[in-house]
């Protein structure tokens, strides 16, 4: 008998935050991560989104509220929309809407859109390559960055030009097989029924 059911919102977040401490802080992916991780300062939102206008207005909320918080209580937001674009190709098309929604709010230079898919691909290369694993998620998701905590963190941290290419190489140390292995992966069976 098949028990496999569509993860509620609660699960969503704690997937997404199990792949936050195994992956981005865990692999030490983004230097970032952990300060805001442990001080609460991430706003997880799980969409219902099933079109793309309906993600655009509520990335358009989002971003809002954002800016209208302090960065003491929400210095970043993870839209999380696993009920749209689970196709990589329509979601790298959605990234230009989203910074459509940016300029419409005149939000250039503020916020900044960071991206993250289960199948993640970076231009020239293949599915598997391990680099593209570095933003590779549980499910598709919009990372939206406040411009002034990139700035205070790179004062701490201000060779990030090598964050790319360490983040590589850890990947590499890691491999595929052990990738595999970490315990916040979404089931192709459950990414299917999240699709209907």
């Amino acid at each position: 008998m098949d028990t496999t059911i569509i993860p509620t919102s609660d699960e969503i977040i704690a997937t997404t935050q199990s792949w936050l401490r195994e992956a981005v802080i865990g692999l030490n992916l983004c230097p970032f991560a952990n300060a805001v991780y442990i001080k609460n300062q991430i706003r997880y939102v799980v969409s219902q989104a099933q079109t793309a206008d309906a993600l655009a207005e509520e990335l358009a909320n989002e971003l809002q509220l954002l800016l209208a918080s302090s960065h003491k209580d929400i210095d970043t937001t993870l839209l999380i929309h696993p009920y749209i674009l689970q196709d990589f190709l329509d979601y790298n098309d959605f990234l230009g809407i989203a910074d459509q929604v940016l300029i419409e709010l005149d939000l250039e230079g503020i916020v900044q859109i960071a991206s993250f898919h289960p199948d993640y691909q970076f231009a020239g290369t293949q599915k598997d390559d391990i680099e593209n694993f570095t933003n590779r998620g549980p499910y598709p998701m919009l990372h939206l960055l406040r411009e002034s905590s990139i700035e205070r963190a790179v004062k701490i941290f201000p060779d990030t030009n090598v964050i790319f290419e360490k983040n590589i190489a850890t990947m590499q140390q890691l491999g595929l097989e052990a990738w595999q292995q970490m315990e916040f992966h979404v089931s192709r069976k459950q990414q299917r029924l999240l699709k209907k």
